[in-house]
């Protein structure tokens, strides 16, 4: 007989948690979500209240089986999985799917996974909470039904296989807008004058109060400088404060972590995960910035211990987000003493930011003392100025200091101490220079930083963040990606000991590094949506939809008349767009007319992506169309005809090679040269419109080296076999099959039957996928709750367990 069975979702939780338990509990995983609705057209009766039908999810069956085993010996069963509204889901399914009991049932949840934290909870149970598990739920069904009926739409409309979600639609909403602000953007430049000073042997540095429009304008002030005298009019010397940034919440941490860690998303969520199971951080979905009264303790005593109590000043920070739950915390060390958590090395820097975070929360502010000095010019009006900062005191700059990513602030934000100075003092001017510079458009977002868009404007919570931008990015609507600068030529004017010089440079503008970019069919899809669905994707609107979500799960709303309202007038428009022509939503530009044929050139999107189209075809000839793809970072709504017109140069003949012709042209995979029907990729430095025979020749020679020094045997009479060397060493290939070699046989020295012997002996690999298994019976959704400000004593309220759903007359349904 088993006395205790806890169980919790992840198998790492599990070990952590029995550590800290007696031998009287058993703790065993779920490996998360264990029930989800079934994607037959049977998951939702509409007609019914929106009543979901669940199954245990097919990967779950034998996890369900042993667990069921295991509940039925216990005398309690103790659910444990996460404190909020998916880890309460979880909870309720593993409650109906295990048929458990309201008698042996004990619901427990804990914020660290500490023996402290584990005892308490298990000292402080309670029942589950029916309007966290609604909340879930509502989203769920919503998410679902969204899902359901507006693909289809898309597919008839658009394109077939695309997809279209509650959130996922509004964060490419919010991508695209914001390329297209980068596009219609014009580049505006200035010249921005720097002087170069000797103040008593020290050099500064200090900037014109103004910028110029024009070259004329900064040679005209140039001119004006000649022979001028310089001096300090005015020194201003200002003590500032400079307060640490609260702790971490889940979209502060993804932010930070990409910044100075340059983690995405989903891995600073992975890595957090798996230090929150190990016990060594608080849990890391939280969109509170409070700390517990303890833990602020804790982080007081450290800094007192490592740096003095005058760097300890205690705060509670106030959340600005009104869904916020105050109970919970913000993400924060379990013991501010340790320093080393872990081996994995990105595990321990993402600990280490965090620690060093929560730390700096605790401490005193910085103290700076800036300095500001007014540099006059003889005869002239305009004045340079000269700025520095000293810090006094360090404070929490002592251990953390938060990054930007505001690109010009980052630029600015660096300022150095002044050299000693006194009004009055005369400057020796060294240099001084008026270089042209440009205004920047709004930055790409990063996936950081589209997470903070999103937060601040309600849209999604930390549990959804990070699966939002994963989303977007695997149904092909968004590209992380490296874009090359271009190269552009600005103009310096430059006095020095009296003599105006003037350069012309070059620099590279507009280089992305892992920056978020729209896809075409993004741009169409997102064009069609605002068009028909204005209300489905409205920014306000969504954001209206999540805080309906925390209504719910603070009892104040119904979570089946929340589905009611929204459906009626969300199906109400599916059915209008049936009425919306395909051809109007196609993206399609005519580009003008090509010069040479006289031919109409258009821009569309197509089954295979978006592609120009040279010509027409007419009724009665034999005249056709051509067509060619985009290359990557063109898009539909701003590719020129001059740069459609190239594309048509492709395939082009570089050269000949061994009494054979080297064509270059762009595929799926990329630019490549294709010669004696063998294909070689094209390096980033080389144009497919511009590459030349002999560097075609060099590419394919050195492909026959490296798959020359690749090859180590082969054999005339079977020439589907072959020994090979690869990134994990020597081994066989038979036709599509991959043999490993044994250890101690010489790779050089194998015979052809050897290999065909050993490719026999290895079992081939199984096929991916096979019949689906007969679905577990069905059981039925939570029942819809009154509004109560009460909790239920009883999960009994939850539903009605161990039934089958029957399904009575015909209804509407929905998957």
């Amino acid at each position: 007989m088993i006395k205790n069975l806890v169980i919790v979702e992840s198998p790492a939780k599990a070990k952590t948690i029995e550590g800290y338990l007696g031998k009287d509990f058993i703790v065993k995983s779920s490996f998360g979500h264990v029930r989800d609705l079934p994607k037959d057209n049977n998951a939702i009766d509409i007609q019914n209240g929106f009543k979901p039908t669940y199954v245990v999810n097919a990967d779950k069956r034998e996890v369900i089986s042993q667990l069921k085993k295991l509940a039925k010996e216990a005398e309690t069963v103790w659910l444990a999985s996460d404190e909020d509204r998916e880890g309460e889901a979880i909870s309720w399914h593993l409650s109906e799917a295990l048929n458990l009991s309201e008698a042996k049932t004990r619901r427990i949840v804990f914020r660290e996974i500490t023996k402290n934290a584990i005892l308490n909870a298990i000292e402080n149970p309670r029942s589950i909470d029916t309007n966290l598990v609604n909340a879930q739920q509502a989203r769920r069904v919503l998410d679902r039904l969204v899902g359901f009926e507006l693909s289809p739409v898309l597919w008839k409309k658009i394109k077939t296989g695309l997809s279209a979600g509650r959130v996922q639609s509004v964060a490419v909403r919010v991508v695209v807008e914001r390329e297209r602000e980068i596009e219609r953007h014009k580049a505006v430049s200035a010249y921005k004058v720097v002087a170069q000073f000797d103040a008593g042997g020290k050099r500064m540095e200090a900037e014109l109060n103004t910028r110029f429009k024009t070259q004329a304008e900064a040679e005209d002030f140039l001119q004006r400088c000649i022979g001028a005298a310089y001096g300090i009019e005015s020194l201003e010397k200002k003590p500032t404060k400079r307060s640490p940034a609260p702790p971490f919440t889940t979209s502060t941490l993804q932010q930070e972590a990409s910044r100075k860690l340059s983690f995405s998303v989903a891995q600073t969520m992975t890595v957090a995960q798996r230090l929150y199971e190990a016990g060594k951080i608080s849990y890391m979905r939280t969109d509170s910035v409070n700390l517990s009264q303890e833990a602020i303790n804790a982080a007081a005593a450290e800094i007192s211990r490592s740096f003095g109590e005058n760097y300890v000043k205690t705060r509670q920070y106030k959340t600005k987000s009104k869904s916020a739950q105050e109970a919970h915390e913000s993400i924060r060390p379990t013991d501010f003493a340790a320093l080393q958590v872990s081996s994995d090395r990105n595990e321990q820097r993402l600990y280490d930011l965090i620690r060093k975070r929560a730390i700096a929360s605790q401490m005193a502010d910085a103290e700076i003392e800036k300095t500001t000095a007014t540099i006059s010019i003889s005869g002239q009006p305009e004045r340079l100025v000269a700025t520095g900062e000293v810090i006094r005191f360090e404070g929490f700059l002592k251990v953390y200091t938060e990054s930007t990513d505001d690109e010009e602030l980052a630029d600015d934000d660096v300022k150095g101490m002044l050299p000693p100075l006194t009004e009055g003092q005369a400057l020796n001017l060294q240099r001084m220079q008026a270089t042209e510079r440009f205004s920047r458009p709004a930055p790409r977002y990063t996936e950081a930083s589209l997470v903070k868009k999103l937060e601040e404007m309600g849209i999604g919570r930390p549990s959804t963040y990070a699966p939002t931008i994963s989303t977007i990015q695997k149904r092909g609507y968004v590209e992380k990606d490296n874009r090359e600068g271009k190269e552009r030529a600005y103009n310096v004017l430059t006095l020095e000991k009296d003599q105006i010089s003037a350069q012309k440079k070059t620099e590279m503008a507009g280089a992305e590094k892992a920056k978020l970019f729209p896809t075409d069919i993004a741009m169409v899809v997102t064009d069609f949506l605002v068009s028909h669905f204005e209300s489905v994707i409205d920014y306000s609107f969504t954001a209206k939809v999540e805080e309906e979500f925390d209504e719910i799960a603070a009892g104040k709303k119904q979570w089946d008349k929340m589905l009611g309202t929204f459906y009626s007038s969300f199906h109400q428009t599916i059915e209008t767009s049936a009425n919306v022509e395909r051809s109007t939503v196609s993206g399609a530009r005519e580009l003008g007319v090509d010069p040479i044929s006289g031919m109409k050139l258009i821009a569309k999107l197509g089954r295979f992506g978006p592609y120009v189209q040279l010509g027409e075809e007419v009724e009665g000839t034999d005249a056709k169309p051509v067509y060619a793809s985009l290359r990557k970072g063109q898009f539909l709504e701003s590719i020129t005809l001059e740069q459609a017109l190239e594309l048509f140069k492709l395939p082009r003949v570089v050269g000949e090679f061994e009494g054979k012709d080297m064509k270059a042209a762009i595929g799926r995979f990329g630019p490549y040269i294709q010669h004696n029907s063998k294909y070689y990729s094209l390096p980033k430095d080389l144009d497919p419109l511009l590459v030349n025979e002999p560097e075609a020749i060099a590419l394919i020679e050195a492909k026959r080296k490296a798959d020359a020094e690749k090859m180590i045997k082969t054999f005339p009479e079977n020439p589907e076999v072959t020994v090979l060397n690869g990134r994990f060493g020597p081994y066989i290939c038979v036709g599509k099959k991959n043999v490993k070699i044994p250890k101690g046989q010489e790779p050089a020295e194998l015979t052809l039957q050897q290999c065909l012997d050993l490719a026999e002996a290895t079992p081939d690999k199984p096929a991916r996928g096979g019949f689906k298994k007969k679905a577990a019976p069905a059981t039925d959704a939570p029942a819809a709750k009154k509004t109560a400000a009460k909790k239920p004593a009883a999960k009994k309220a939850t539903g009605t367990k161990g039934t089958t759903t029957k399904k009575a007359a015909p209804k509407k349904k929905a998957e």
